[in-house]
């Protein structure tokens, strides 16, 4: 049975019902825990609802109509966009691993909190309502009718793989970090389940199914976040809104780093090679490169995710979702205020969970415990088993010090309940917050993909006269395969969570911002400007990479997290350049761009 059309028109009720349904169900594992169930069993039942509910919404939301498929029927309140494009924005990167960020490095890694909300703002004043006047189905859809030519489009579906890829390599790492933790499986299977989850709710209904799923997983990751945060700052002494007790519970941090030597004891050589991937607490808090070169590196970090936010293809997608310019403008707005609950919550996060560790007034600290007392703890034992934890006793006195303790920083948040002493019902719904945010963010991801490859490269430049049916048979394979090869390369863990992403948005400013924003903002933009520039500032940008991944010294500190501080200027120059050395764009077209300025009239993609 599919979801009938009164479906919208009864979306608050369904969802208040799914809400309900859910915190009941958190209350059902409560009851569970106390009469002795299981922490194990209470995991897998925690991931196997979710999962199950999330399938279960894809199945009832399948559908064989492509304006469904590609773009919901364009048919998504404002509101509800809101909530979808929070939760398809708050990826693994956001719910799993930012705050494990903040935890290690401090400050430098509020840049991604920066980067990512102040994008908001470009997206709503620069492409988002007018890609949604436009009228198109997908990025490159817009890139090839606004340029012209298969090359153009050829070009934008290249760079949207390319960057979309390398983004959901890292949500599959998060599904398979949480399913390694609460099915007590290897790391290197836990992605295929993840997989395998992300797949069922998106391969039958495209953006239809991921669009109705996202709203329900960002109603369990906004839950699964904030609980423990409340819990451990009214547990640790510091009020009931922790977003203003943070600030003395910093202090608090700042004395206790200041007394164990974080910063200025480091782990020793021997310590950090047995410890392998695995980071130390005090790695990377202090810049060594000066105050000028850290607000440099803070900045950079800045624009390459503001700009990246502005250029990622399945955030811009869901913009197409909605019923007029006017909603895609308001769903914007909703966006930022869904995502900002969480974001402002993870600096709170990081900080009452290192409190937890180092402070030895808390009962659930191990730093100057012994290591026979640390390592007995179950939670330590659960985590090492999955190769996420490790203890050293590098200097052999049998007392964990600061730099004895080495951990994923992907791990942070999942670990937190547990580090916190917090009953083990919030360390599961935790993991399910975890797995929906990744789950979410590689529905659109892969989605994002398999759309790009058969709407814009298989419908629009290989076969034209394909039925409809076909092309969705073409986009479902293609779901298929990129899953697969998404999982595989995960499973490799060649860099963390946080590094892969900030990759993808590096690789989508590069090749795409300036195409995206020029192509609504400079008639005179052309199309032979546009493949240079997104051929150029791609390539560049990825050269960069590969060069400094492999030994080169960065330039003026545009380390790997920032290549697109090297492709967005070569982008820019090559487009106005080009475009001012070739023929002007016809009539018709700079006609169209003036006119998807102006939020009336007629659409131009349908």
């Amino acid at each position: 049975m599919k979801l009938e059309g009164g479906f919208i028109n009864n979306l608050g009720r369904v969802y208040a019902i799914y809400t309900l349904g859910f915190l009941g169900f958190v209350i059902l594992m409560g009851i569970l825990e106390i009469a002795g169930v299981e922490n194990t069993y209470i995991g897998w039942m925690f991931v196997a609802f979710t999962v199950l509910i999330y399938a279960l919404i894809g199945i009832l939301s399948r559908t064989m109509d492509s304006s469904q498929y590609y773009v919901a029927g364009r048919e998504v309140p404002a509101v509800y966009n809101g909530m979808a494009t929070a939760a398809d924005w708050m990826s693994g990167a956001s719910f799993i691993a930012l705050a494990g960020g903040i935890y290690l490095k401090g400050y430098p890694y509020m840049a991604f909190l920066v980067g990512w909300t102040g994008g908001y703002v470009l997206v709503a004043s620069l492409i988002a309502p007018y890609l949604r006047k436009f009228g198109c189905y997908t990025v490159p859809d817009f890139i090839g009718t606004r340029y012209g030519g298969n090359l153009a489009r050829f070009c934008a579906v290249v760079v949207l793989v390319v960057a979309s890829f390398t983004y959901v390599t890292a949500q599959i790492n998060g599904t398979g970090t949480v399913a390694a933790r609460a099915l007590q499986i290897d790391f290197e299977v836990g992605v295929w389940v993840g997989l395998a989850g992300i797949l069922f709710c998106s391969m039958l209904g495209g953006m239809r199914a991921v669009t109705w799923t996202q709203v329900a997983q960002y109603i369990v990751l906004i839950v699964a976040y904030l609980i423990p945060v409340f819990w451990m700052s009214n547990k640790l002494g510091y009020g009931l809104i922790p977003h203003l007790a943070q600030f003395d519970a910093v202090l608090r941090v700042q004395e206790l780093e200041s007394t164990l030597g974080v910063g200025t004891l480091l782990p020793t050589a021997e310590a950090q090679a047995e410890a392998g991937k695995l980071a130390a607490l005090k790695v990377g808090i202090n810049d060594a490169s000066g105050e000028w070169m850290a607000r440099w590196k803070f900045f950079t970090l800045v624009l390459c995710m503001m700009a990246g936010t502005a250029s990622l293809p399945h955030v811009l997608m869901r913009y197409f979702t909605t019923s007029s310019v006017k909603a895609a403008r308001q769903s914007v707005g909703w966006s930022l205020f869904f995502i900002s609950l969480l974001y402002l919550s993870a600096p709170a996060l990081a900080t009452f969970t290192k409190l937890s560790l180092l402070d030895p007034n808390v009962a659930t600290s191990i730093i100057g415990k012994s290591v026979a007392d640390v390592t007995s703890l179950e939670w330590i034992q659960q985590w090492s088993n999955v190769g996420f934890l490790k203890i050293v006793d590098s200097n052999g006195d049998g007392i964990v010090q600061i730099n004895d303790f080495f951990m994923r920083a992907d791990i942070v948040v999942l670990a937190t309940p547990e580090m916190a002493g917090l009953p083990y019902v919030i360390s599961g719904l935790v993991a399910a917050g975890g797995l929906a945010a990744a789950m979410s963010t590689a529905d659109g991801l892969l989605l994002a993909i398999a759309n790009a490859l058969s709407h814009d490269l298989y419908y629009k430049i290989i076969d034209p006269k394909v039925d409809t049916a076909k092309r969705l048979l073409v986009a479902r394979i293609m779901l298929l395969v990129i899953g697969a090869l998404g999982a595989l390369v995960a499973s490799m863990q060649l860099t963390g969570i946080l590094g892969a992403v900030a990759w993808a948005f590096c690789f989508a400013n590069s090749g795409l911002f300036f195409p995206l924003v020029l192509g609504v903002w400079w008639k005179r933009a052309n199309r032979a400007g546009a493949i240079a520039g997104m051929i150029g500032g791609f390539g560049v940008g990825a050269w960069y990479l590969y060069m400094v991944q492999t030994g080169m010294t960065p330039w003026l500190g545009i380390d790997g997290l920032r290549f697109g501080m090297i492709g967005m200027p070569v982008s820019l120059i090559l487009m106005v350049v080009v475009s001012l050395m070739t023929e002007e764009p016809d009539e018709e077209t700079q006609k169209m761009v003036e006119s998807i300025r102006i939020p009336k009239g007629k659409t131009y993609v349908s």
